[in-house]
This record gives C-alpha cells, structure tokens and sequence, in this order.
C-alpha cells in the first residue's frame, strides 16, 4: 500500500492529545535537526525521551539506548535516523505501548510503514513535528 499521512487535521488531533515523545537518533549537537526540532516542542510543553546510546543527556533529560528502557506509556515515537533504518526501528516500536509512529521530513520506508500499518498502527513518514505543530496550533 503507499504511504499515506493523515491529514493536517487528523495530525493537529493527534499533536493535541499526545504529551510523551520518544525521540529516535536525538542528537546532543544542538546545530543539528534532531536537537533543533526536539527543543521546540520541548518549549511546547511536550516531554521529550531522548533514545540514542552514544550519548548521556539531551535537553536536560537522561537518554535511553532504546525504546524498551523507557518507562510508562509513549505517545509518538519520532525518528531521526535514515530511512534505511526505520524497519529495525518499527520492529521495536511495535514491542513497546506507544500510539504514533512519525519519520522525519526526508525520511520514509516501505517496508516499515506496511509492517506498522498491518498492525493497525498510527504512521506518520517524511513530515516535520516542528513544522505540524506549527501549522495546527
């Protein structure tokens, strides 16, 4: 099947209920993307997890090697890792209680949104949170 977002409604929705965001591939570097985006719904008055093992904290908050150490139910899971890498991340995104999976602008995978989708999962792919939730506010 092709991969087909909600739409900006349904993702206002969805940005509106969720408070709990895993971020996949969260750098510490805060001239990258993945730090940039995640500051800003931080500032939003989101909870960001940051899951990546090469680093100890991101924003003020102890990250996580992967999504099975973190605790409590997980409303997004937001990945920054390339595209190539979304199927092993969607393979554990399905172990673990979390709602919505959403790839990065630029990054989208077959293979995982079909896997996902099967199972009856919410998949979000090659959008922007930062820039969603910008235009849903």
């Amino acid at each position: 099947m092709p991969i087909k977002n909600p739409s900006r409604e349904e993702i206002g929705v969805l940005l509106k209920k969720s408070k709990r965001i895993a971020v996949v591939g969260l750098s510490g570097n805060p001239d990258r993307t993945s730090y940039m985006v995640s500051e800003a719904m931080q500032n939003a008055g989101y909870e960001i997890i940051p899951v990546n093992p090469t680093v100890d904290e991101v924003l003020g908050v102890k990250a996580v090697s992967s999504l099975k150490e973190i605790e409590g139910h997980i409303d997004i899971v937001n990945v920054f890792r390339r595209s190539e890498f979304l199927p092993e991340v969607a393979r554990e995104f399905a172990e673990i209680d979390a709602d919505i999976f959403w790839a990065q602008l630029g990054v989208a995978n077959q293979e995982a949104y079909d896997f996902l989708k099967e199972k009856g999962y919410t998949v979000i792919m090659d959008r922007c949170i930062k820039v969603e939730h910008a235009l849903t506010k």
